[in-house]
């Protein structure tokens, strides 16, 4: 059981939410004051994606990442960035010739998909470590996208956090460390519950644990309505938790979110369980993490 718990708030996601809450944060102002509430309300962590302005989509603009980065910097509130890696890598086959991308698809290099990390330099970008299919369309990263990943990030002195969504996702991110394209100890974070990777149960994620590269930190996250027992799971298996709207719209049934309510709600399931929660500062020591600028 872990009894010093890093909280992260992934505090808007690239889903299709905006306008199924009204608290979706959706420009960079907006993006940054999230953060901002989620480390004032106990947050060591924020994880960010951004969107598009005018429509609310998912976007991977780099120039939404920096005024995000500058904002939360500027605010004299300590919060270790966490910047999403993710986007650039949707396939949705075209009904008529399926090996074309239809509507949806977002297919990047991989220096476009880490354009922003280079410039930014935060504190942490995820790694998705391996493809999967999604509810209605297909993740794209290939071992060799990884490998260029893995290495770009490294050389530019960022810690990934490694995103598995699967038994196989540990297996790559397992090789990529012991290529020596991910330092040691590695950070994890299991994503459970997405559709179709691994269950939000406390089989799949023990199993995933297991299965970590030896000495790595890990944290776990549920969606819907199992992000607050896997809080509880990924504390009593000896992780760390992240919530926040990206993950989960609802605090009770019929009761609206925001990302501070999801943040005290996963504080006081850890302090209630007999644990404490880390602030940034801890949080970085515990990750072996050196603060940017």
């Amino acid at each position: 059981m872990n009894r010093d718990v890093i909280v992260s708030c992934a505090v808007t996601g690239a889903g299709d939410t905006v306008g199924k809450h009204s608290a979706i944060p959706v420009t960079p102002e907006q993006i940054a004051l999230a953060c901002i509430d989620a480390a004032r309300a106990g947050a060591a962590i924020a994880h960010v994606h951004v969107r598009d302005p005018q429509t609310g989509r998912a976007a991977r603009a780099p120039h939404l990442y920096r005024e995000v980065v500058e904002r939360v910097r500027a605010s004299g509130v300590d919060v270790v960035l966490n910047l999403t890696a993710g986007m650039g890598g949707d396939f949705v086959p075209d009904p008529q010739e399926p090996w074309r991308g239809g509507e949806g698809t977002d297919m990047a290099s991989v220096e476009d998909r880490l354009t922003h990390v280079v410039e930014l330099q935060p504190e942490i970008c995820t790694l998705d470590c391996g493809s999967m299919n999604y509810a209605s369309a297909a993740y794209v990263s290939t071992p060799d996208q990884l490998r260029q990943m893995a290495r770009i990030i490294r050389e530019v002195g960022v810690r990934p956090e490694i995103e598995v969504f699967e038994l196989g996702h540990v297996w790559m991110a397992n090789t990529l460390i012991e290529e020596g394209l991910i330092e040691t100890p590695a950070l994890f974070q299991l994503c459970m519950g997405i559709p179709f990777g691994a269950p939000a149960d406390i089989r799949a994620m023990t199993a995933m644990r297991d299965l970590l590269h030896p000495g790595s930190q890990f944290a776990a996250f549920g969606i819907g309505r199992m992000q607050m027992p896997m809080v509880a799971q990924a504390m009593l298996l000896g992780g760390n938790v992240r919530v926040g709207l990206e993950d989960n719209l609802w605090l009770d049934k019929g009761v609206p979110a925001s990302n501070e309510s999801l943040v005290e709600r996963a504080c006081e399931i850890v302090r209630l369980l007999g644990g404490r929660t880390l602030s940034p500062g801890e949080a970085r020591e515990k990750l072996g993490l050196k603060r940017q600028r």
